[in-house]
């Protein structure tokens, strides 16, 4: 071969490698997003800092949440292991190991205080749980609540009223939550003649009580109301930053990436930064639960050994979190354009549409409907995932019709002082960022409007009208089976405690007609009231009154139990007075005993039968009675309702003593209450930690164009104004769509429980909470904007 013929031979080439399958590229390219959040440099990590303290925060709350079903199993179960196994009190049940009990439960300074004052039977009492020594006589164990209340200065009422010395503490095994109240007092004197009751053991299993349908429905809105803010509060966390990203992503396309590639970029960063937060979600949640135990809102608090996450849902939320953010990220790119020399987003010829927006809430009122009216009466159980979902999709529609009504409006705002302008025209570039950070603001008062509009809707449902007038007495004290002498005497250290106006006191016995009456084998039976004139009054309708007088009391309107006393009651005859316990008394009914009518007392009660002023019977010399004493105070007396609940608890350990109130509470509405109050105080904080980080991003995007205008000498002033006006627009578009949109969901709550609207106007204090949210922001942000003012600023390599 020749020379020629050698350099026309073909020359062997290397082979191109094969180009990486979909998969792979898919990998590399998230690979290269976390690369460059990781080790982006400081401006790469303040951004991925932001978003992992936004979804930490978040997914701490989410923890939380997830902890409830746990912690109240821990409390039921701590409750279940003290309840009392009750026997019969005779003494033929007596035992070694038995106890007699009495309930001693007090309250101080609004705050109740559970007591049991207990006597052993013999050598080996049982012992409630958490108690390693039985109390002996005038002993106490307590909780380390009470132990540090009865310890701090200023409580000298409460040592008095719990006179014990303190042998020991309650283990957690024995209290419900560590900030609550409790002892157990020990005695040699408690009989059953006071009221005590014999407990052979603790650990009595009780059937829990289910929740009536309406409980149901506000139970689910509650769980809804509280943790929808925090979804939409960890998507807008996984989205700080982004005009950032989005030019650096514009560097990669001018090295030749392609679209996909930059979406798979930025989602391998949001990624990074939504595990990261995961991270610190939990380093948060680890750390707050060892406060919690020293912790109390609204009367709540839990043992840090309850909360604990329930494996599905802390497997639910570790997955969804970081899907979540992978998706808003790619969705968010989808309405930006990412060129090699630049970021284009939405043109002026396309805006936000509104027509898919508002079908979610429309579907999520529909799916409402169709679930139709829920019987409060109906057997069949109330299916919750129905109207969750509805609520859900209701609330999200709002969020996602605020940016539509952000830009809609701030297009067309015109003029106006300079920091209305500055703000105004922020917001036409890009209402975005504003609206995101606002969104948790209109959700949160939105299912506040409509949580508010549901517990009206059922207020007289869970709250009853008792009848009493706390006008005419504040407080009731009573004692079954106590001697006349006791009676009288209570009465009288009533009468002479600190602040105490007027006692209406009473001594009350059985009156009866002596032998048997032939129709129903049971003698005629009434009620004989011993008091003053002044007691008496309160009591029927009495005008004329000494001392010494008699009155037979016809209830009014009751023509029939009218009929029934003055069978028992005939003037001039004898009857036979007691309670049963001991020998009764005889005695004769004048016979110019007058007839009056009965009244309603301050409990609400209407009394009849025969009332005797002191003068006509002597209490002391009764066997067996009934003490009751309504009390009026002086208010202005400082600490006046501890002094008549020591008085109280000095004459008996276990009378019943009273608040008087015209409405009586029901305690699982209440406690429902309560806990939204609880769950609505750490979202509110949450929200607005939301705003103020994303409030200081935003400041941290436009650290150039802050810099510009110091350098052209615009005032701090002005620039504080504007970040204000730039919070506050956003947040009263938002409070707009929040109120019609709670509206708009309490109206249709209140349709399925067969209620109506009470109150239409209780959106107003809630749209004050946000007008206060934007102050707080706006002032928490100057310390940052002052640091961003600076002319430095302006340099660039």
């Amino acid at each position: 071969m020749t020379l020629l013929d050698k350099s026309r031979a073909p020359v062997a080439q290397a082979p191109r490698p094969a180009p990486p399958s979909r998969g792979s590229a898919t990998l590399r390219d998230l690979g290269l997003g976390i690369r460059f959040a990781a080790a982006g440099g400081r401006e790469g990590w303040i951004r991925t800092l932001l978003t992992a303290v936004g979804v930490g925060l978040g997914v701490a709350l989410l923890l939380l949440a997830s902890s409830v079903p746990h912690m109240l199993d821990e409390r039921s179960t701590r409750d279940q292991a003290r309840s009392e196994v009750k026997v019969s009190a005779e003494s033929s049940t007596k035992s070694d190991t038995s106890v007699l009990r009495l309930d001693t439960s007090t309250e101080y300074h609004d705050r109740s205080i559970t007591g049991r004052l207990l006597r052993a039977d013999g050598p080996a009492p049982v012992r409630p749980p958490g108690v390693a020594r039985f109390p002996g006589p005038d002993e106490m164990v307590v909780s380390p609540a009470l132990k540090e209340l009865l310890a701090a200065p200023g409580n000298e009422l409460l040592r008095e009223r719990l006179p014990y010395e303190i042998t020991g503490t309650i283990g957690d095994a024995g209290l419900r939550s560590p900030n609550e109240l409790f002892y157990y007092a020990g005695s040699d004197t408690l009989t059953p003649a006071v009221g005590a009751e014999r407990v052979s053991g603790y650990g009595a299993h009780r059937p829990a009580d289910e929740l009536p349908p309406l409980l149901v429905v506000l139970t689910v809105m509650v769980c809804v109301v509280l943790l929808v803010p925090v979804a939409i509060f960890i998507a807008t966390a996984v989205r700080f930053g982004g005009d950032r990203r989005d030019r650096r992503l514009a560097a990669l396309r001018l090295v030749g990436a392609d679209i996909r590639t930059t979406r798979r970029i930025a989602a391998g960063e949001a990624l990074f930064g939504a595990v990261l937060g995961l991270l610190l979600g939990l380093a948060f949640f680890l750390v707050g639960r060892g406060f919690v135990g020293t912790v109390e809102v609204w009367d709540v608090s839990a043992f840090p050994a309850d909360v604990v996450p329930d494996p599905l849902l802390a497997l639910l939320i570790t997955v969804a979190v970081p899907l979540t953010a992978v998706l808003v990220t790619l969705v968010a790119m989808r309405s930006v354009v990412i060129e090699p020399l630049g970021v284009v987003r939405r043109g002026k010829d396309r805006g936000r549409r509104l027509w898919w927006r508002l079908l979610m809430p429309l579907a999520g009122l529909a799916v409402l409907g169709i679930t139709g009216r829920i019987d409060e009466y109906a057997y069949e159980p109330v299916k919750p995932f129905p109207i969750a979902a509805g609520a859900v999709l209701v609330l999200v529609g709002l969020a996602l019709l605020l940016p539509w009504l952000v830009e809609a409006c701030v297009k067309r705002l015109r003029g106006g002082p300079v920091p209305w302008q500055l703000a105004v025209r922020r917001l036409q570039l890009n209402s975005g960022a504003a609206s995101r950070a606002v969104s948790g603001v209109t959700v949160a008062v939105a299912g506040a409007i409509a949580l508010q509009m549901l517990f009206a809707a059922m207020n007289a449902d869970f709250n009853r009208v008792t009848g009493q007038d706390p006008t005419r007495a504040q407080f009731a004290a009573y004692s079954e089976d106590v001697t006349g002498e006791a009676a009288t005497s209570a009465i009288e250290q009533f009468r002479a405690t600190k602040g105490v106006d007027v006692v209406i006191g009473s001594v009350q016995a059985y009156a009866s007609k002596p032998g048997v009456y032939a129709d129903d084998d049971i003698p005629p039976t009434t009620s004989l009231i011993i008091g003053t004139c002044e007691t008496l009054r309160e009591l029927a309708r009495i005008t004329a009154c000494e001392d010494g007088d008699t009155f037979v009391v016809h209830p009014p309107g009751d023509k029939d139990m009218s009929s029934w006393v003055d069978r028992t009651a005939r003037k001039g005859k004898v009857v036979e007075v007691g309670s049963g316990e001991g020998e009764p008394v005889r005695w004769t009914l004048p016979a110019d005993a007058r007839t009056v009518q009965g009244r309603k007392d301050p409990m609400g009660n209407t009394h009849y039968g025969i009332m005797a002023t002191t003068g006509a019977v002597d209490a002391s010399t009764l066997p067996g009675a009934q003490i009751t004493a309504q009390i009026r105070v002086d208010r202005s007396v400082p600490d006046v309702a501890e002094h008549v609940r020591n008085t109280a608890a000095r004459v008996d350990p276990g009378m019943r003593f009273v608040t008087l109130d015209s409405v009586e509470r029901d305690r699982q509405y209440d406690s429902i209450q309560t806990g939204l109050k609880v769950g609505a105080s750490v979202v509110l904080l949450l929200i607005a930690a939301s705003m103020l980080v994303s409030q200081v991003e935003q400041l941290r995007e436009r650290k150039r164009l802050l810099s510009v205008l110091v350098a052209f000498g615009t005032r701090r002033t002005t620039m504080g104004w504007s970040v204000l006006w730039q919070t506050a627009v956003p947040v009263l578009l938002g409070l707009v769509v929040a109120v019609v949109g709670g509206l708009g969901l309490g109206a249709t709550l209140a349709w399925m429980i067969a209620k109506s609207v009470s109150d239409w106007w209780l959106f107003l204090p809630l749209t004050g909470v946000g007008a206060g949210l934007i102050l707080l922001v706006t002032a928490a942000s100057m310390p940052s904007l002052w640091r961003l003012m600076r002319p430095d600023g302006l340099r660039t390599e």
